[in-house]
């Protein structure tokens, strides 16, 4: 299948203690719904990120350096990151 881009949305809410817990990972078809997606989000979780990355889902080689799209609250390393 080869490389391609994805546009995924993370959001967090309260784990253990003052942690957070990473709710299931959003599978976007376009870079501007992960952002619509992460935007209405953002009013009721800790914290949210969408991004986009190139990744060869056959092999599970992800890239490492993801294009931030949109991000708020609170987040983990390495979104964290200003």
């Amino acid at each position: 299948m080869g490389r391609e881009t994805v546009h995924l949305v993370q959001a967090y809410i309260a784990g253990k203690g003052k942690g957070l817990k990473a709710e299931q990972v959003l599978i976007c078809k376009s870079a501007e719904e992960a952002r619509r997606k992460a935007e209405r989000l953002s009013d009721t979780r800790l914290g949210v990120v969408a991004f986009s990355a190139s990744a060869d889902a056959e092999l599970g080689d992800y890239d490492e350096t993801p294009v931030i799209l949109f991000k708020a609250g609170q987040l983990p390393p390495p979104y964290d990151e200003a």
